[in-house]
């Protein structure tokens, strides 16, 4: 009976030792699935956003939250930026002309625009004048382009100096509104651009971009006004960088922190139904769903076309509107937790990485904030702090000539080729 029993107990024994090899190779798999693919990670910051993604695999699922921001942050460039750049190439607009005026006006200051807006002679710009030359040229297009109303195709469009008044000056005025004037002005204007558009039109002309914006090179672009068509506001020129990219570093990022059963938001200034269209596609690397993406949200009227106007319950999602976002919808889910992780790269995103006592990371992309911002001082914290094990916030570079993140905190600017840490 005794050799009876101590078999079975040596059988029970290895029976359960062996679950329990299994269970601890099992585990060995897991551990090994949420660490994030090398990339060009600065070896650091990858160290803390692994020891990050193992810790919360050990913890209840959906019991922690990570918040990112999307342009220049999730992706290399801003995704309206290239969507206007889009819109204006291929007049993908609609609006009358009347309605076209509203929105050009729309809450912008009369006062002159900071002098580096001066048109080419110098002289001071404001709304009323590019405002008139970008109406005059809208409305001779209206008239005669077979996309709106006219008999012109787009090839012979692109011949004429109101063509080129427009875009250049439209794309001037984008830069001169956000140069100019607080963010709460500049951020919302760009939306109304998709006046009189669908859900599902706002969603193609983003995805159209995209598209674009990946055949094309990662350079700067400059554009100049006809002399022909000086108009009110004289002859101006623009700059815009072209090269649009999603991050392969940041979509990893995004996929390893849900497999450890972080929930992902995606807090964003630009537009929500651009933000929609491409974080909710596995197309593009990520599966975010909608009620985990909070952007700039518009009023649509009955017909269900968006309108030149924002809806009033949901704050602007940029500066303290990014955290007063958190903690009017998400944060209440989570015992009043804050983000775990918080990833942005602008003043914009600075509110939501020092806001909460509780967040364990910051990750910065390092665009050479200005040191008196908070982000700037987030930034030098990240250096100071640089492979410490207390560190909090880290700072990831770069190439901004590539389009891609760097082997390190600092950035290589575009033009440049040697990576500039603080500014």
């Amino acid at each position: 009976m005794r050799k009876v029993a101590l078999c079975a107990l040596a059988f029970l024994f290895i029976g359960v030792y062996g679950k329990v090899v299994i269970a601890s190779e099992k585990s060995q798999e897991q551990q090994t699935s949420v660490i994030l693919a090398d990339g060009n990670w600065d070896n650091f910051n990858k160290k803390k956003l692994d020891n990050f993604l193992l810790e919360a695999q050990n913890r209840p699922e959906h019991s922690s939250y990570a918040i990112f921001d999307f342009d220049n942050t999730t992706a290399f460039l801003d995704i309206e930026e290239a969507i206007l750049v889009y819109q204006l190439e291929n007049l993908r607009f609609s609006m009358t002309p009347d309605v076209f005026r509203t929105v050009i006006y729309k809450d912008i200051p009369k006062i002159s625009f900071k002098s580096k807006y001066n048109n080419l002679e110098n002289h001071a710009v404001n709304i009323d004048a590019v405002g008139a030359d970008i109406l005059d040229s809208y409305t001779w297009l209206y008239n005669n382009y077979e996309g709106f109303q006219g008999g012109l195709s787009l090839s012979e469009i692109k011949q004429t100096a109101h063509y080129k008044n427009f875009i250049v000056k439209m794309r001037y005025l984008y830069d001169a509104i956000g140069g100019s004037f607080e963010h709460r002005v500049s951020y919302p204007w760009v939306t109304y651009l998709f006046c009189g558009m669908s859900k599902d039109e706002v969603a193609k002309l983003a995805e159209d971009t995209i598209q674009w914006q990946s055949q094309q090179p990662i350079e700067k672009v400059v554009w100049q006004s006809p002399d022909s068509l000086a108009g009110q506001a004289g002859v101006v020129k623009t700059v815009w960088k072209n090269g649009f990219r999603l991050i392969p570093e940041m979509q990893d990022l995004y996929k390893k922190l849900q497999q450890a059963g972080v929930d992902v938001y995606v807090v964003s200034a630009s537009a929500l139904d651009v933000i929609k269209a491409i974080m909710m596609q596995e197309k593009y690397g990520f599966s975010i769903p909608a009620s985990h993406i909070y952007a700039m949200h518009p009023l649509y009227d009955q017909e269900g076309k968006l309108t030149s106007s924002l809806d009033s319950f949901y704050p602007q999602t940029q500066g303290k509107g990014k955290t007063e976002t958190i903690n009017k919808f998400i944060r209440i889910n989570y015992n009043n937790k804050g983000p775990g992780l918080v990833c942005g790269d602008s003043e914009g995103d600075q509110n939501m990485m020092s806001d909460f006592d509780d967040t364990r990371l910051v990750l910065i992309i390092n665009r050479l904030q200005s040191p008196q911002s908070i982000i700037g001082k987030l930034s030098a914290q990240a250096v100071h702090d640089y492979k410490k094990d207390t560190a909090k916030i880290l700072l990831q570079g770069r190439n901004e000539n590539k389009g891609e993140f760097l082997l390190s905190q600092g950035t290589i600017l575009s033009g440049t080729d040697k990576p500039v840490l603080l500014p």
